[in-house]
């Protein structure tokens, strides 16, 4: 299998040099090139194409996002976006996913050998992720309009995703209506970056979006974040469904981890459960959406062929968790369709 192939588009030579060193040291990939501005980096694109291209978002000139946005526009391909862990980068990293990116990278604060060597396997896997990744059809604006007249029939909804998550949840949750069943999401993000999601879905969106926090009651109208890496998130109380948080070890290398909000959901709630895994690496929620389908609920998985990243959900269909595909611009409907009071439907 060929080598992946890198460009490297950052501002800082210092920071050219490590990422670039990283890349050439890790198997199977190779850095095709550098550059410095987006101007470089066009000249570089015209000449060859990359597998995947790391970007950062603060640079002179054309700024990163407006770069990507040209790069989704006119060439789409895999990009990483660079970015800083501050409030500005971190809604600049919630617009980037939206345009496209398949993620967004925490940029080392201290640009040092050591720190490189520390965040590299996760880096490297990620570029490997986005490589086998999809780029056009994740990308199309396929959602519905909300609907009006809804009403819900008690069911509870839970979702999963990482990478390709935020521009997925902008095309689903906007078409949920405003008296949408209760809702629960995980999608893992860096500090910052919950609030921004949570403040970008609230503007475009009729449900109320809100972080998922201990002690909140599961309500209809409302759709609740689960995003802080440093807790997970699951459901307690069967008759009155409550949300709690616990600071315990990863599960599977996930935290918030969606096998566990699977799990306790399908002790709880069961049959009253639709849940799906969309696009995402790795196998998190797999094994909890399996306990759901055991507990009667109905469970699904985004059709691979509209997922960014087609690995989880790949796994979950797999592994018969998930009973069927569902592409991305029909995920709303379906969810919506199972969760409908069909004796008072208007």
């Amino acid at each position: 299998m060929a080598d992946i192939r890198v460009l490297v588009v950052d501002d800082s030579t210092t920071m050219r040099a490590l990422f670039c060193g990283m890349f050439d040291n890790a198997k199977g990939i190779q850095v095709l090139d550098h550059a410095a501005s987006a101007a470089e980096a066009r000249e570089v694109m015209r000449r060859a194409r990359p597998d995947v291209v790391t970007l950062d978002i603060e640079m002179p000139g054309m700024n990163g996002l407006d770069f990507l946005e040209e790069i989704m526009r006119e060439r789409p391909l895999p990009v990483i976006m660079l970015s800083t862990l501050t409030q500005k980068g971190a809604a600049s990293s919630i617009r980037a996913m939206e345009l496209g990116a398949f993620d967004c990278f925490p940029k080392p604060t201290i640009a040092t050998r050591d720190e490189f060597e520390r965040i590299t396997p996760k880096l490297v896997a990620l570029v490997k992720a986005a490589a086998s990744g999809k780029t056009t059809a994740a990308r199309k604006k396929v959602g519905q309009a909300a609907e009006d007249g809804f009403r819900p029939n008690g069911r509870v909804v839970a979702l999963s995703a990482s990478s390709g998550g935020v521009a997925a949840l902008m095309q689903i949750v906007p078409a949920f209506p405003a008296a949408c069943p209760p809702t629960i999401i995980t999608i893992p993000l860096e500090p910052g970056m919950g609030d921004s999601l949570i403040g970008r879905l609230d503007a475009a969106a009729r449900p109320r979006i809100r972080p998922a926090s201990d002690g909140q009651r599961l309500e209809p109208g409302n759709v609740y974040i689960a995003a802080d890496q440093s807790v997970h998130v699951i459901v307690d109380g069967a008759a009155a469904a409550e949300i709690k948080t616990t600071p315990a070890d990863p599960v599977n290398g996930a935290r918030p981890s969606a096998s566990l909000l699977f799990a306790t959901l399908a002790k709880t709630a069961g049959a009253s459960v639709v849940a799906g895994v969309l696009t995402g690496t790795g196998t998190d929620g797999c094994a909890g959406l399996q306990a759901l389908k055991l507990a009667g609920a109905t469970t699904f998985a985004q059709s691979i062929d509209t997922a960014a990243a087609g690995e989880a959900p790949a796994a979950a269909l797999a592994t018969g968790a998930a009973q069927r595909p569902v592409p991305l611009g029909e995920i709303a409907k379906f969810v919506l369709d199972q969760c409908r009071d069909v004796a008072h439907a208007a």
